[in-house]
């Protein structure tokens, strides 16, 4: 496989009011030297507690942020700090399906204008009759119906208009789909629609699909790799398989046995964390989570772990040679 999407270094930060009355001035570091690569037909989950910085990645990734330092690369081209008209072309490779899709869609456009305008945008047909059939090949793709063209967004569940929003992605054939929280506001049976026609269209076109998301029960279904973000760091990044059966980081655990299962006594084992995240203007020294690791030892305070491996297809971010199993 080639890889469509590579990340080096990422960084960014925002302001914020600082000091104990709201005076001063303070820094939130939302994407905090972030690296990982994403390859075609795979794809990679981010999971991690709300303001870890998902969403920021996602928007630091289609360009709609920009970096205060690192470099995006998608499909060879740098684009975090190319000009807008260049980028404006390459903007046809990498597509988003944003959370809400009443508010991604214009209530004014009729669901065909709505699918039809990147194709229009971007020049892809030149008849009107071209990019009927093209919406038509659309709509039945994600499974609505062709009479569906004629209709608005206000006319349709929640679970549908989700289907016009990845039908819109599609349609000028993108190497690379930017998914944030695109199930988490559907409700458990049209969200498993949802995941498995991501994972259908996925298989059929060789889409590489960034998957940010707090559901890890659909995390485990949809992915190929996850990444887990705390702080605006990864500490641990592995194959699915190796992630849910054996991980290795004190927060994964957490986060693992926080979730519902079928099978609890699989990851019921990890020790709780203490208290609460910490203020993202106040991060911790050393390790981001040694405030509320119950592993926690000297060298967490004044030594910020690094990812390393721990096999060919998984690397953690923590100071501890070996972590305890689970069983």
């Amino acid at each position: 496989m080639t890889e469509i999407l590579n990340v080096y270094n990422l960084k960014k930060t925002f302001p914020a009011r600082g000091g104990g009355l709201g005076f001063g001035r303070a820094e939130v570091r939302a994407v905090d030297d972030v690296s990982f690569a994403v390859e075609s037909g795979e794809t990679l989950a981010i999971v991690g507690e709300s303001g870890c910085g998902k969403s920021t990645l996602g928007r630091l990734i289609l360009r709609l942020d920009r970096p205060a330092s690192g470099e995006v690369w998608l499909d060879g081209a740098r684009i975090d700090n190319m000009p807008v008209p260049q980028l404006r072309r390459l903007r046809q490779q990498m597509q988003a399906v944003f959370q809400d899709p009443m508010s991604s869609l214009d209530p004014r456009m009729r669901v065909l204008d709505i699918i039809a305008e990147p194709l229009v945008n971007f020049g892809l047909l030149k008849s009107r009759k071209a990019v009927e059939r093209r919406v038509g090949e659309l709509l039945d793709m994600v499974g609505l119906p062709a009479d569906a063209r004629h209709r608005y967004p206000h006319e349709f569940s929640g679970g549908q208009r989700q289907r016009i929003g990845i039908a819109r992605a599609l349609a000028p054939s993108p190497r690379l789909i930017v998914c944030d929280e695109a199930v988490s506001a559907l409700d458990v049976s049209v969200k498993a629609q949802i995941v498995n026609s991501l994972a259908d269209l996925q298989r059929e076109l060789g889409l590489a699909l960034l998957f940010i998301s707090h559901d890890i029960g659909v995390v485990e279904h949809l992915s190929t790799r996850v990444a887990v973000m705390y702080l605006g760091v990864f500490v641990e990044i592995a194959d699915r398989r190796s992630l849910f059966s054996d991980p290795r980081h004190p927060y994964t655990r957490a986060l693992l046995a926080s979730t519902p299962a079928f099978e609890p006594k699989d990851r019921g084992k990890a020790v709780p964390l203490r208290g609460e995240p910490p203020s993202p203007t106040d991060i911790p020294s050393g390790c981001r989570l040694r405030t509320r690791c119950p592993h926690a030892f000297e060298r967490c305070a004044t030594e910020t772990p690094a990812l390393r491996p721990v096999s060919p297809t998984h690397a953690v971010a923590c100071h501890l040679d070996e972590l305890p199993t689970l069983s």
